[in-house]
């Protein structure tokens, strides 16, 4: 598990709170790839693209693996969606691979999508499409606005197939009931 260093969130997730005011976060999970105070990215891990599959995407990129199972193509988040992503975990690592935790890594290169196309990937992996990016301060300004809340992560958060359930699997680690939740920032 990943700790919170000086205040930042590398490693951690955002889950938005209701009502989200950006439809685009509507429900969504992140899981924090980088925080800094100059600025912050993430991949929202609970939205699948309905535009595009795996084996469609290994033949526009020209990698000629056929992949054995079905492996979904998410929608990592608003900003640059034609550039793909892989969180995976950390038995997968190569010199473009960003180490995020102790399980928990990033690469963003071609060759793990042929890696995972020929069976020899991440034991776990999540597929994105786009990210999503904060400026310097951003994030906090939304944390503070009672936008996100922090979930440490885990394993079967990040990689289950159920995306449909991560939002209040995410919610309930924590002890929320998601529907006693307030959008109101309450000051003392």
């Amino acid at each position: 598990m990943t700790e919170i260093i000086d205040g930042y969130l590398t490693g951690q997730l955002l889950v938005a709170m209701p009502p989200c005011s950006d439809p685009r976060f509507e429900r969504t999970v992140i899981y924090m790839c980088a925080h800094s105070s100059a600025a912050a990215l993430g991949l929202v891990i609970n939205r699948l693209a309905d535009h595009i599959n795996f084996s469609d995407l290994l033949t526009q990129l020209g990698i000629a693996a056929k992949p054995s199972g079905e492996i979904r193509v998410h929608v990592g988040g608003p900003v640059e969606q034609a550039r793909g992503f892989v969180l995976h975990s950390s038995d997968y690592v190569r010199d473009t691979t960003l180490v995020v935790s102790d399980d928990v890594a990033l690469t963003a290169s071609m060759d793990v999508l042929a890696a995972i196309a020929s069976g020899n990937g991440p034991r776990r992996s999540l597929l994105a499409l786009g990210y999503a990016g904060w400026g310097a301060g951003q994030l906090e300004s939304e944390i503070q606005a009672n936008g996100w809340l922090q979930v440490p992560a885990d394993e079967d958060l990040l990689f289950g197939a159920n995306v449909d359930s991560k939002w209040r699997s995410a919610m309930r680690k924590i002890g929320l009931d998601v529907s006693a939740l307030s959008s109101a920032a309450g000051h003392a």
